[in-house]
């Protein structure tokens, strides 16, 4: 009888072995373009598309424009495509980047500290007049930006730009973006320190130089020897914050990995104490480390915060000291809470050297190349040849004798732009919106400004701070994970079942006090047509609800679903 034949055993599955292809930092060797943002860096530094700016697109116009300078490299020197008129916020995800750019351009003019002399401040007026349909917004970066920039047109604006001691170098792309500064560096009567000269000289040794222009993403930075924290220094890439050293004076306490966007992080202590004239040593140290450690393999990860997430400040400290600056920082003390809830710097203070700041709020960081010439001429008229820009989106006239400070907030208010602000006026705050940006979904600018119009209107009697931030889409550039009302741009569907623009709400973000994201609510969604109403309706929650010095990010977080939808 014939054996039965055997049926092969099944083979045992092969496990496929992947090679794990790093996260492309080029301290571990990964130098291999990964995406297509490194490859068009290593084929040509931004920097270097100046040149072809001023010889050949300026003078064949828009279409001569190679597509890795105009949707990359152009960046190197302040200049985003904007959007085409007339596209809803429904196509934005949805169609190719030619066919959201419009043959426009924002150009960003970076303002390092916010300082500003008036002669600058009226040749940014007029360049927004003649060249930018007078536009001349203020952002929450200390930064102005046009509209409705031709290319035709950026080499002169360079060049009446320069010829004042400004600069769009590195406004945008993954760079060394502009450095944040105490508004009132130098004049305030409660400064811990000064720290212009150490923006100056990472200026001078910094931007615009090679060695740093290829970076993973942007790279933000801030420095404040203020009391009041008014730089947002929790949720920049580095920040060096005043203190008091118990043995060696004032310095600054050195903080890295803040950052927001889809993966908000709060930055962290390295616990150490860093004299002024050690800080540009020690900013060159920390982007340093994020050029060569930073992840370079994927877009979304490429920001310095995750590097620090992953190594930890220990770790991190360790490497800057070790590595790049050959030695050891001395510990130091953390910085004390401000005592003030307000950081903008808005209204009218004495200055150490006895003459008065006027800090005014426009809405929500909008005005125009009229009005900003105007405030050139105000300050000048009254004593000051310095404007500052600040994080709120506000500006300040400063050194005006205390005679002259009546006239001058009379005059400010003539043009609307208050120094006494209700809290609504002076804590809400806009990003670009769809009405130029690619990225958007939803209107911004206008959305804030009505509504604040209405907030004074229906709540005449709220006296708290308050911060209300909206934001087009879900970058955060408006930072609304750190807002008492953060407004996160999207299509929501309304009562009639049609999709319209809208807002997911954070509630109980804060920096300074308590630094921490506000509470998504589940399912909470407000449309553009029912903000007003919604906002009030919480805010009068909080008035009957909030016990006694109650701050609206602690209501927040302790009150119901109910008392929040």
């Amino acid at each position: 009888m014939a054996a039965t034949p055997q049926k092969p055993a099944a083979a045992t599955p092969r496990r496929k072995v992947s090679r794990h292809r790093g996260e492309g930092q080029w301290a571990a060797g990964h130098h291999t373009p990964l995406n297509g943002n490194e490859q068009f860096k290593k084929d040509d530094d931004g920097l270097n598309v100046r040149t072809r700016i001023e010889t050949i697109y300026s003078k064949r116009g828009f279409d001569s424009i190679d597509p890795n300078d105009l949707r990359g490299r152009m960046r190197w020197w302040g200049l985003y495509t904007q959007r085409r008129p007339g596209i809803d916020g429904g196509k934005t995800a949805v169609l190719e980047p030619e066919e959201l750019d419009d043959e426009y351009f924002m150009l960003r003019v970076r303002i390092d500290g916010g300082a500003l002399t008036t002669r600058q401040l009226r040749v940014i007026g007029e360049i927004s007049q003649e060249f930018a349909r007078g536009t001349a917004d203020i952002t929450d970066r200390q930064n102005v930006q046009y509209h409705w920039i031709r290319i035709e047109d950026v080499p002169e604006i360079w060049n009446r730009l320069e010829a004042v001691g400004l600069s769009t170098t590195e406004a945008c792309g993954d760079t060394p973006r502009v450095v944040l500064g105490s508004p009132v560096a130098g004049i305030a009567a409660d400064e811990i320190i000064d720290g212009s000269p150490a923006i100056e000289e990472i200026q001078r040794r910094i931007i615009g130089n090679k060695a740093f222009s290829n970076l993973p993403r942007k790279f933000k930075s801030a420095i404040s020897g203020s009391p009041l924290l008014d730089v947002a220094h929790e949720i920049n890439d580095v920040a060096f914050v005043g203190v008091n050293h118990p043995e060696h004076g004032p310095g600054f306490d050195l903080w890295v990995g803040g950052g927001l966007s889809t993966n908000p992080k709060i930055g962290v202590r390295l616990g150490a104490w860093v004299p002024l004239d050690e800080v540009p040593d020690v900013y060159e140290g920390v982007i340093s480390i994020f050029r060569d450690y930073g992840y370079r393999r994927l877009r979304t990860r490429a920001r310095l915060k995750f590097l620090v997430a992953d190594w930890g400040p220990e770790k991190f400290r360790q490497v800057l000291e070790d590595e790049y600056l050959k030695r050891k920082l001395v510990d130091g003390p953390a910085p004390a809470q401000p005592v003030e809830r307000w950081r903008d710097h808005v209204g009218v203070h004495r200055q150490k050297d006895g003459l008065f700041y006027v800090g005014f709020a426009p809405r929500v960081g909008r005005v125009d190349g009229a009005t900003l010439t105007k405030i050139a001429e105000l300050a000048e008229a009254h004593g000051s040849g310095r404007v500052r820009t600040t994080v709120e989106q506000k500006m300040i006239v400063l050194d005006v004798e205390e005679a002259r400070v009546p006239s001058l907030v009379e005059a400010l208010e003539a043009l609307d732009l208050t120094a006494s602000p209700s809290p609504f006026r002076r804590g809400t705050m806009a990003c670009t919106g769809i009405e130029y940006c690619k990225l958007a979904i939803v209107e911004t600018k206008a959305r804030g400004a009505s509504l604040i119009d209405e907030l004074e209107r229906r709540i005449p009697d709220f006296d708290e701070p308050i911060t209300i931030n909206l934001n087009g889409c879900p970058n955060a550039c408006a930072r609304i994970q750190v807002a008492d009302i953060g407004l996160k741009g999207q299509l929501v569907v309304n009562d009639k079942g049609e999709q319209v623009e809208g807002y997911q709400v954070h509630l109980g973000g804060a920096l300074g006090l308590e630094a921490g994201f506000g509470r998504k609510v589940r399912g909470l969604k407000v449309t553009s047509e029912d903000l007003p109403d919604y906002v009030e309706r919480v805010l009068k929650r909080f008035q009957a609800e909030r016990e006694e010095g109650e701050r609206f990010a602690t209501w927040a977080a302790r009150a119901g679903e109910e008392s929040l939808s």
